[in-house]
């Protein structure tokens, strides 16, 4: 089994970008426990990345918010989503402040 694309959306609402990409692969990343590679994205349209969760070879799963790095424990992808929304709408209430 090669890898099997479950979700790939990208909305551009406000001024912001939310993409959001996950793919089922047939084992896992190198730093990774689960079958998942996937990129989640929240930015400004001029491009400024305000947080992303990512996995990838040897880093393994974690996430970025603005210039700050750090690790990230994946429980499911439901909480994946859970947290990135988190992150997102705390930025958005802040920002409507």
């Amino acid at each position: 089994m090669g890898a099997e694309l479950i979700i790939k959306d990208k909305r551009a609402v406000d001024g912001t970008v939310t993409e959001i990409v996950v793919w089922r692969l047939a084992s896992p990343v190198p730093g990774c426990s689960h079958p998942f590679k996937y990129r989640f994205y929240f930015g400004l349209a001029d491009g400024t990345s305000i947080v992303r969760y990512d996995n990838e070879r040897g880093k393994g799963d974690h996430r970025h918010f603005g210039s700050k790095e750090e690790p990230y424990r994946f429980v499911s992808l439901i909480q994946l989503f859970r947290d990135f929304n988190a992150d997102k709408d705390g930025w958005l209430s802040r920002r409507n402040v």
